[in-house]
């Protein structure tokens, strides 16, 4: 993957082939949000744009005709992250960026898209019926609307991650080209600040007393409540100077506890935001 980075940055035309090509080939549309991000990373929000329009074009293309806005929103969240990490040089302003994007698309998601959320509903209920009658006559009339918002929480917040994942990815390039080691110690080093913890956690809680889709609000702001979480625990591993079999381990354990471990992994971050775990941690180092 270095290798198409360095190949990327040898100049617009190279940068911009790339991105449209991968944009436009199917389930390849996560590389040309990447190479815009890197774009704009190293070069600035300019040359980004310059770039992010040649894979702008295939991406329209999958959302109008094939009625598909994933590649059309993974790469305006990935630019939009991109280019506040540029300007600010914060991972938390520009995951505050991605996760208000996140509710913007969810909101336009119904609206632009009704005819892609009416078949998944269909085929969600109809599942429900099939498979779980009875909970399909529990909720009854609700059942459509539970279905609904959850699939519209699921799309937006899958393209939040994918967007998050490909900004970060764009971040390890530059920093693989340019600065050997800026990326781990930026990730290890992600901690949100105290206000801005408590506004996403306000922002999960406050769906349901406001009558709003609180699983897409939960996907929006947890995210980078959990971003947050995974930084304390490779910055803990990294200070700690342990092995990397911590992390494998860890990752294991995510994938088989699942939701459980990601909600005390959210609550672990927000503590964190106050406490500073990582600051309370003394390096690891050679015994004198």
């Amino acid at each position: 993957m270095r290798a198409l980075a360095r190949y990327v940055m040898r100049g617009p035309l190279q940068a911009g082939g790339v991105a449209a090509v991968t944009t436009a080939v199917p389930l390849l549309f996560w590389i040309g949000a990447a190479v815009v991000g890197l774009v704009t990373l190293r070069l600035g929000i300019q040359q980004g744009l310059n770039i992010g329009l040649w894979a702008l074009l295939p991406a329209l293309g999958w959302s109008w005709l094939g009625q598909d806005p994933t590649a059309l929103a993974v790469l305006l969240q990935t630019m939009l992250m991109a280019a506040i990490l540029r300007t600010t040089l914060s991972w938390e302003r520009a995951l505050l960026g991605g996760s208000f994007l996140a509710i913007v698309t969810g909101l336009m998601l119904p609206v632009l898209y009704p005819g892609l959320l009416d078949d998944l509903v269909r085929a969600g209920v109809s599942f429900y019926e099939q498979y779980n009658a009875d909970v399909a006559r529990a909720l009854g009339d609700d059942l459509d609307t539970m279905i609904r918002d959850t699939m519209n929480a699921s799309m937006a917040g899958s393209y939040l991650a994918t967007a998050v994942a490909m900004t970060m990815l764009a971040r390890a390039w530059q920093a693989g080209l340019y600065n050997p080691g800026g990326f781990r110690r930026e990730f290890h080093a992600l901690r949100l600040s105290p206000t801005v913890a408590a506004l996403c956690t306000v922002t999960m809680v406050i769906g349901p007393v406001l009558g709003l889709n609180s699983m897409l609000l939960a996907w929006a702001a947890g995210t980078p409540l959990f971003l947050a979480s995974l930084g304390l625990v490779h910055g803990v591993v990294g200070r700690k100077q342990l092995s990397s079999n911590w992390l494998v381990m860890f990752y294991i354990a995510l994938v088989v506890l699942g939701p459980t471990l990601m909600f005390l992994l959210v609550v672990l971050a927000f503590v964190d935001s106050w406490l500073d775990f990582r600051g309370r941690i003394k390096p690891a180092g050679p015994a004198e």
